[in-house]
């Protein structure tokens, strides 16, 4: 496992948890194991390895559930935004790709426990239907106005202060 000095940021949805990293590990991965699946609530996990001396939580630190006596889930205690993947005798700790502020940057190399890989992966035979103004045109007016997410940046605080 190679190395690679970045930077980068990320959290939860809410913004209660916030984190920054100055390196990651070639890792990036899907996860399809059964555990994965139930701790993301997805059909996978997405996942990149983090040197733990890269990491810093700079607002909050994610819960923890210990599933198995090996590893912990880490997530958000306010919106339940799953954030990490702690093997305890690692001297890594793997992120949540989708809660990087840009995980287009971290694209997954390689997929793990295919066993429990659902059959639509094998070829993916979905289409795309459109973006989500156009298939949810009546509503996304009302949800912007009404989003409470935390932006895909730092911030000094959150939510913002109201005027």
């Amino acid at each position: 496992m190679d190395r690679i000095e970045t930077e980068a940021s990320g959290g939860c949805q809410c913004g209660a948890v916030r984190w920054h990293l100055t390196a990651v590990l070639d890792t990036s991965h899907i996860c399809h194991c059964r555990m994965c699946q139930k701790a993301g609530g997805n059909f996978f996990a997405a996942l990149i390895g983090v040197p733990r001396d890269a990491l810093t939580w700079t607002r909050g630190a994610p819960a923890t559930f210990n599933s198995s006596n090996k590893a912990a889930r880490g997530f958000c205690r306010d919106c339940g935004t799953p954030l990490t993947y702690d093997y305890h005798e690692s001297r890594h700790i793997n992120l949540t790709t989708g809660s990087f502020d840009q995980p287009e940057r971290f694209l997954p190399k390689v997929q793990f426990g295919i066993e429990a890989r659902l059959p639509v992966f094998d070829e993916l035979p979905l289409t795309a239907e459109g973006t989500t103004e156009e298939t949810m045109a009546a509503q996304v007016a009302a949800i912007r106005k009404s989003n409470h997410q935390h932006p895909d940046h730092d911030t000094e605080s959150w939510p913002p202060q109201a005027a």
